[in-house]
């Protein structure tokens, strides 16, 4: 898998999104829902912190 540090926020956000969509199946063994969703998690915060760092350039330049 690839390093998060290095991931866009729209190709963390359609990992994520594949991600759901493969536990949503119902179709995985328990031990490989539980990595994605470990996954998922580092995911979605990793998107999150993308976001704060959009919203405080954005107020940054808004302020100047």
């Amino acid at each position: 898998m690839e390093e998060l540090t290095n991931l866009s926020y729209e190709a963390a956000y359609q990992e994520l999104e594949a991600l759901v969509a493969r536990m949503e199946s119902g179709e995985l063994p328990l031990e490989e829902s539980v990595k994605l969703y470990e996954r998922g998690q580092r995911l979605s915060a990793h998107c999150q912190a993308l976001l704060e760092q959009a919203e405080l350039k954005i107020k940054l330049v808004d302020d100047a």
